[in-house]
């Protein structure tokens, strides 16, 4: 006969586990939450005083970038990542993050393991001013080796319908703000790990796996006070990551019935400091040609703005201690776009 534990399953080491995850999830808690961690479901009230109230909602991983983690025996800050991926997702509309919801599986459960990645979703959560309000740990013998662990979660948030951006106020001659990254983030691992397979030979003062695992800046609370003083003057907003600046920035472009836009980014090159690690991962091998096609090459969020506020609203992100940069502007196509690869364009 074969019990749970013996198929690979440890319930008790579960238990201990989700014991731990309380404690990280009781530093997150925020008016609305009406349950606490461990409930079947949780739940969450609409803040009061809202006229027409939009949820607005995101989901990601983590990627590969895992596997460095995993090598490094170090959890906390992936767990950063992950809370990060969606929270400025569900940004880019304007939405106010609210709660959050993670997903662990791995081959066999460490409960001090699995209590590092939660402690990095509330560390994450904390930054973003919202809840963890819920979560899943699943241990899968067999499908998953012993060692590694998968996260994810998804985020909701809300926003009074007649403020949403949507960059259909994006015009010509409109200025875009770049919000600088904290490195790599959390695009473009499995190219990455191609690149370096020692992550522990110094680079920068520290180890390069220390510099890969950097968590991905996390940009509500200054975009949140940007948009309490120029809401009307944010005319689209963008969030950096797989695909570099070619995938994303065209996001946020107004486009018609048959997917056109009218649009450009003219992005000035040198206009704001490349991190060294991107310089760093070229010398290793990576296309030189492609890193703005795969990276965020140092700008993790990118804002269209009326032009007028520009330096305001520079000067506004600086307050809550975020370095941005006027890096382009937005014109006007002579020929309507369909690859979004065709909107951005690079000038010195």
């Amino acid at each position: 006969m074969i019990d749970y534990r013996q198929s690979g399953v440890d319930v008790e080491e579960g238990y201990k586990a989700v014991s731990k995850y309380k404690d990280h999830a009781k530093r997150t808690k925020i008016p609305g939450v009406l349950s606490g961690l461990g409930s079947f479901a949780g739940m969450f009230e609409v803040p009061a005083g809202m006229k027409n109230p939009v949820m607005v909602s995101g989901t990601d991983g983590v990627g590969t970038k895992l596997d460095i983690a995993c090598a490094m025996k170090k959890y906390d800050t992936v767990g950063i990542d992950c809370v990060a991926m969606s929270v400025n997702d569900i940004l880019c509309t304007g939405a106010r993050p609210l709660y959050f919801l993670d997903y662990i599986a791995c081959g066999k459960l460490d409960a001090h393991i699995a209590s590092d990645f939660v402690k990095g979703v509330s560390d994450g959560c904390i930054d973003s001013g919202c809840a963890l309000l819920g979560g899943e740990t699943a241990e899968m013998p067999g499908f998953y080796d012993e060692g590694k662990y998968d996260i994810a979660g998804f985020g909701v948030g809300i926003i009074e319908k007649e403020d949403i951006v949507n960059g259909d106020k994006i015009t010509s001659g409109d200025v875009l703000i770049g919000l600088a990254s904290t490195g790599v983030h959390s695009n473009g691992f499995s190219l990455v790990r191609k690149l370096v397979s020692d992550y522990s030979s110094p680079f920068a003062g520290k180890t390069i796996g220390d510099v890969l695992l950097t968590p991905t800046k996390i940009y509500v609370k200054p975009v949140l006070a940007v948009l309490e003083k120029y809401r009307k003057d944010v005319h689209g907003m963008v969030h950096i990551t797989g695909g570099g600046f070619y995938e994303n920035i065209p996001r946020m472009y107004p486009s018609d019935d048959e997917g056109y836009m009218s649009l450009i980014s003219v992005i000035k090159k040198n206009s704001w400091k490349v991190p060294e690690i991107f310089g760093e991962l070229i010398k290793r091998g990576a296309n030189p040609d492609r890193m703005y096609n795969t990276f965020n090459m140092g700008i993790g969020f990118v804002m269209a703005v009326e032009a007028s506020r520009a330096a305001d609203i520079i000067t506004e992100l600086k307050k809550h201690n975020q370095d941005s940069y006027v890096i382009g502007r937005v014109e006007k196509s002579a020929q309507k776009i369909k690859e979004q690869t065709d909107a951005v364009v690079f000038e010195n």
